[in-house]
């Protein structure tokens, strides 16, 4: 008798604490919020993201059929925080990862003050946050995967390694060839942007040849070779998500250097969090953000936070509890993620 007697007066008590946050000082029911108001807060993420992409993809005329123009203005001189072709006919900003390139392949091979200020300031404020909240291209990702089709896991004893592929990728294509071959004429040649960015193509070689027609008869084997890395990238992120920011992404790649250190960090209330393992299954990263909140390959993107039932995740600022579902009681500690291990892998 003393068992189901507890139950119910816990339950009771459940209830009536429920009922209670649900009130306001005055005691009457706070409104339940709107459709909309759920769906905007539901999809907030996306439409800051798409939101962004507009505003920094802005020069309309870039996009007028027959002649288009790039933008080359004095907002060119600055870099925005995401990948962005340069080229793209509506950018009115530079792409970080570009103008790397383009100061490493100088004749007189200038050292990237600027650039790598600018990318060093955004990972010590952010890490990859920009990845999850002000990438385009990581926004096109996650739209082909909503795409209702099976979706492939990648086995860890792959996925881990492939992980790193990035990295070599910063260090190799975009810093290390640049900067040390150069041609008969002694500039050095943008190996990433020009071989591989399937960024570049979409956003920019795409649509230039969609509205010059005077590009298509100069079209060769290097637009051919990109548009099949395209493809197939654009065909990967259907089943995978996001497979160029996984493995390829060199800008994701230097940011994550920052992940473990930056101002804005993930924070797990340790006697909040129960193990029950809601965050790593929300985690598309493969991330167990309980173990490992401030993970390299976290995206900052809060679905984790959403997913927690004891509100146990926050985003920290200097220490400070921000973007959190409710304010742990006061007095708790936290932790950086140690706890036993689950079933499964996380990165």
């Amino acid at each position: 008798m003393t068992g189901p007697a507890i139950e119910d007066t816990t339950s009771l008590a459940t209830e009536d604490k429920t009922a209670v946050a649900k009130e306001d000082k005055s005691g009457r029911a706070k409104p339940e919020k709107s459709g909309f108001l759920r769906g905007l807060k539901k999809h907030l993420r996306l439409i800051v993201q798409a939101a962004w992409g507009l505003i920094t993809n802005g020069y309309a005329r870039g996009f007028m059929p027959g002649n288009p123009r790039i933008y080359d203005g004095p907002l060119k001189h600055f870099c925005v925080p995401g990948m962005n072709c340069y080229s793209c006919p509506g950018a009115l900003g530079a792409c970080p990862i570009g103008a790397l390139q383009a100061s490493l392949t100088d004749r007189n091979r200038r050292f990237p003050f600027y650039v790598l200020g600018f990318l060093t300031a955004v990972g010590v404020l952010v890490g990859r946050f920009i990845c999850g909240w002000l990438c385009l291209f990581g926004l096109i990702q996650e739209l082909l995967y909503r795409i209702p089709t099976p979706k492939l896991k990648i086995p860890a004893r792959l996925d881990k390694p492939l992980r790193y592929l990035k990295y070599a990728v910063l260090a190799v294509l975009v810093v290390g060839l640049p900067l040390l071959y150069r041609t008969r004429y002694g500039a050095g040649i943008p190996f990433f942007c020009e071989f591989v960015c399937p960024v570049g193509t979409l956003e920019g070689g795409v649509p230039l040849v969609l509205l010059n027609n005077a590009l298509r008869p100069a079209l060769g084997w290097l637009f051919v070779w990109k548009m099949v890395l395209l493809v197939l990238c654009i065909a990967a992120s259907i089943f995978i998500y996001r497979p160029f920011c996984k493995y390829l992404c060199p800008l994701g790649a230097f940011y994550s250097l920052f992940q473990k250190f930056s101002l804005l960090r993930m924070n797990v209330d340790a006697e909040a969090c129960t193990n029950c393992g809601a965050c790593s299954r929300a985690c598309a990263m493969n991330v167990d953000p309980s173990r490992k909140p401030n993970s390299a390959e976290c995206i900052r993107c809060g679905e984790c936070m959403k997913a927690c039932p004891q509100k146990a995740l926050a985003f920290t600022v200097a220490g400070r509890r921000i973007l959190a579902g409710e304010k742990s009681p006061a007095g708790r500690s936290s932790k950086s993620g140690k706890t036993g291990k689950r079933e499964g892998s996380s990165t």
